[in-house]
């Protein structure tokens, strides 16, 4: 079908759909996406079956895509991406603009993914699995060699879970977020229980409790786990997320997306610090002093996990909302002590200010949880971040995160190996 041809009074030239999609290099689905979120206007024509939009607002949008994505911020020449789901700015930051401490003070975790993926709001609302999706990655779990990590659990748990999902390469919009309702229940239901009473029923947090702590949940301390989750949704680009990104880029299906996020996470200056800062407060316990502790470190050339964040010059914002209720917890007095005196400590030194690693620390030390629980809850609140970031790639020009290599080898011709 050609152009609509301007009508009297109507200067613009109207493109259809289907053009629209071919002007953008994306496919129709996207196109309203784009109208859903504000980026093009579209019109229905008297007498039309379908959506017509301005070919120079199309055309705008297209030059647009193309400079943002080129893979230049335009200074220093560090790779920047266009997103609408996380702003840091000056010791706070905000989801869709939503300051996210108060929003994780007063929703739950899957209330903030689904209205981070949807813009709705559904109070109550709780994510489940399906048996079929739950059993296989049990099984695939179950297998592994007992000390695996739960970095390594959680993505064996998603490849299996895929492989149950036969509409696991449906891009569309509504298709991945019925992917990410059952994978992150999923994820969750195939790590091994702490205690044998336990059900995949009710919110999130309770059924991740009883996989990270053999002691009773109290609602004080399931407050702080769930909060915990919900600040925990999203941080821009952090490296894992940028890993989403590109898998998603690639169109890789959102199970193969949050893989990749996952293994970059597993590394010791992103998910896993919460597991040095963990060791950290039980040597302080141990030893009753920071300053022993602190001193071992700093001979060793160690920085001091827990303590300090690039993107905060001062107080991280999730920490100092985890503090405050983490107060609330019975029995959580001696890990709060051993924070307190890390950071006095420390700062005779440089004055750094405690961060959420430290956060979740003091919750999986007087909690009873092992050191790496707090890469376990990392993970699986940050699920729901890397499917919205998966969701707006998916929405974008495909492979567009492809940085040009700057090669620095030797110049050819070379000759052959010998």
């Amino acid at each position: 079908m050609r152009d609509q041809e301007p009508a009297p009074g109507h200067p613009e030239r109207r493109l259809t759909t289907k053009e629209t999609a071919e002007s953008l290099g994306v496919k129709p689905d996207t196109v309203y996406a784009y109208v859903s979120r504000g980026q093009l206007s579209s019109r229905r024509e008297p007498g039309g079956r379908g959506s017509t939009f301005d070919a120079k607002e199309v055309e705008a949008l297209a030059r647009r895509n193309r400079r943002e994505s080129s893979g230049s911020s335009g200074s220093g020449g560090e790779l920047s991406v266009r997103t609408r789901i996380t702003l840091i700015e000056k010791d706070r930051y905000y989801f869709r603009g939503v300051d996210a401490t108060e929003l994780a003070a007063r929703h739950s975790y899957e209330e903030i993914a689904e209205w981070l993926w949807t813009g709705e709001l559904r109070p109550g609302i709780t994510f489940t699995a399906p048996k079929a999706a739950v059993s296989v990655a049990r099984r695939a779990v179950d297998a592994l060699p007992e000390h695996t990590g739960p970095t390594d659990r959680l993505r064996v748990a998603a490849i299996a879970a895929a492989t149950a999902d036969p509409l696991r390469f449906d891009l569309s919009e509504n298709a991945v977020l019925g992917t990410a309702r059952i994978l992150i229940p999923t994820l969750v239901a195939a790590l091994p229980p702490v205690r044998r009473a336990h059900r995949d029923a009710g919110p999130l947090a309770h059924r991740l409790w009883a996989r990270l702590s053999g002691h009773p949940a109290d609602e004080a301390s399931l407050r702080v786990l769930d909060t915990a989750l919900g600040l925990l949704v999203d941080h821009d680009l952090a490296a894992s997320t940028l890993a989403v990104r590109v898998a998603a880029s690639a169109r890789a299906h959102p199970y193969a997306a949050v893989s990749s996020g996952l293994g970059v996470l597993e590394g010791p200056l992103h998910g896993a610090a919460s597991g040095l800062a963990h060791r950290l407060l039980l040597d302080v316990l141990d030893q009753g002093d920071a300053a022993p502790v602190i001193a071992d470190e700093l001979r060793a050339g160690r920085r001091i996990p827990g303590l300090g964040h690039r993107l905060y010059p001062g107080e991280d914002p999730r920490a100092r909302a985890l503090f405050a209720l983490l107060k609330e917890i019975p029995g959580a007095g001696p890990a709060l002590a051993a924070a307190r005196d890390i950071v006095a400590t420390t700062a005779r030194h440089t004055p750094l200010h405690a961060n959420v690693d430290l956060a979740l620390a003091v919750l999986t030390v007087s909690s009873g949880m092992p050191s790496t629980a707090g890469e376990t809850v990392f993970a699986v609140a940050r699920t729901a971040g890397w499917i919205a970031h998966a969701l707006e790639e998916y929405g974008e020009r495909p492979l567009r995160m492809r940085p040009n290599g700057h090669y620095v080898g030797p110049k050819p011709p070379q000759p052959l190996p010998e």
